[in-house]
């Protein structure tokens, strides 16, 4: 055989295997459902915690689900869920929504242990450990710094403070729930009532001032076990980027401090590694998590959660965009409209030379003579929707010739927030 011929047989063999590779790897596939996914789907998770004081407390009872399963949750409902005391004192939740039980302040005696009790609607019956109460020590503080790794920084970290003087809460876990108004791209002082613009209610119906709240998702936690004092300073809670709309007029949060036993930190610092810090070959590795709730009639069945005892302590701070360096390029947030070429106030879209977009007649006796006009009072815009009026637009001698006006999702911030100012706003 010629050395041609060897090189041309080398290179068919060569193809051969290389054609017939995607055929071994797609061609015979088979779908995999490890054991365990389908083990532990349906089993019980219950979220909260026992407020000892005034606080009103709230318990989340739910299922899982598997990750195929088109619906992301899977409510508890129907169940008796109650508080009680080791002296049989008992305290009963009512469901609020689907899979949500709570109470008003319990007011517990701290001289008692607790536990919760659920008993799901086909008779299953759950219960945590007994525990003492174990309230939170005040917060000394919450705080916040531009993150300066730029001469006007890349955004507001915020921190929390606090100590025990007695040294006998040395496990601490956090969350919080933020606020923040934002504001539209331009202020509508005019509504249409599907056939007449009006002047806007601005006290009733005033669409430019929104507000939104969102709740923390991470695990946040603390010890100081190793310390001879029981001290916490300036322990990260959130970063806000300085392109982020949270900071973009106010900004406000409300932290939550929890004091924890030494099993609740290690159940929750489980749950922090299993979540959060998963993602390369120096990661913790997952870990089973081991919560305090048990099933009563079978105590090899697993539940998820960790039900704790005590007072919450509190604090609220604002961070107003003024304190910010609003005017540094860093510092411009990143909204809606900016993100949005559609949000443009000012001329009729379908003829620029007119005024955007109602005109105004007046009949023989000087009456205005209301217009149905196509793009603010029943139809819609280029981009799809109905025109929402901004401004009058007059001429000289103050005679009404039409309105600019906008698209909802510039104009109406009330479709991403709401336009109630919060009873704790300043």
């Amino acid at each position: 055989m010629s050395r041609f011929q060897m090189k041309c047989k080398q290179n068919i063999s060569f193809w051969g295997i290389m054609l017939a590779i995607p055929f071994m790897i797609f061609g015979c596939r088979k779908a995999y459902n490890p054991p365990a996914i389908n083990q532990f789907s349906n089993l019980l998770v219950v979220e909260g915690n026992i407020e000892s004081g005034a606080d009103s407390t709230i318990i989340k009872v739910s299922r899982t689900v598997k990750l195929s399963n088109q619906k992301a949750l899977n409510p508890e409902q129907n169940a008796q869920v109650t508080v009680e005391s080791d002296q049989n004192t008992s305290y009963q939740l009512t469901e609020i929504k689907p899979g949500t039980y709570a109470t008003a302040g319990l007011n517990l005696d701290k001289t008692q242990q607790y536990h919760l009790s659920i008993r799901t609607s086909a008779g299953k019956k759950y219960v945590s450990d007994l525990m003492p109460i174990l309230d939170s020590p005040p917060i000394d503080s919450v705080s916040w710094d531009l993150n300066r790794s730029l001469p006007y920084g890349t955004g507001v970290n915020v921190y929390v403070s606090t100590h025990d003087a007695s040294n006998k809460v040395r496990y601490f876990r956090w969350d919080y729930v933020e606020t923040w108004e934002f504001d539209s791209y331009k202020e509508s002082n005019y509504k249409s009532n599907g056939d007449t613009v009006l002047p806007r209610d601005m006290v009733n119906d005033e669409i430019y001032h929104c507000w939104k709240s969102d709740s923390s998702s991470a695990t946040l936690l603390a010890s100081n076990a190793r310390l001879s004092q029981s001290v916490i300073i300036n322990n990260p809670l959130t970063f806000i980027h300085s392109t982020d709309e949270k900071v973009s007029v106010e900004y406000s949060i409300l932290v939550k401090q929890h004091a924890l036993t030494p099993a609740a930190y290690s159940f929750y610092n489980t749950l922090k590694k299993n979540t959060e810090q998963i993602g390369s070959i120096f990661d913790a590795q997952p870990s089973e998590l081991q919560g305090n709730i048990h099933a009563v009639d079978d105590p090899s069945e697993p539940v998820l959660g960790y039900i704790s005892i005590g007072g919450v302590a509190t604090t609220r701070i604002f961070i107003d965009s003024h304190k910010l360096p609003v005017g540094n390029p860093a510092w411009r947030p990143i909204t809606y409209y900016t993100l949005n070429p559609a949000c443009v106030v000012g001329r009729d879209p379908a003829n620029p030379q007119k005024p955007c977009c109602l005109f105004v007649t007046y009949d023989v006796y000087g009456h205005v003579v209301n217009q149905v006009n196509q793009y603010i009072n029943y139809n819609f815009d280029p981009y799809g929707a109905q025109l929402i009026p901004v401004d009058a637009i007059t001429d000289q001698s103050g005679l009404l010739l039409g309105f600019t006006a906008g698209s909802p999702e510039c104009i109406d911030y009330t479709l991403r927030g709401t336009n109630k100012k919060p009873a704790f706003w300043r």
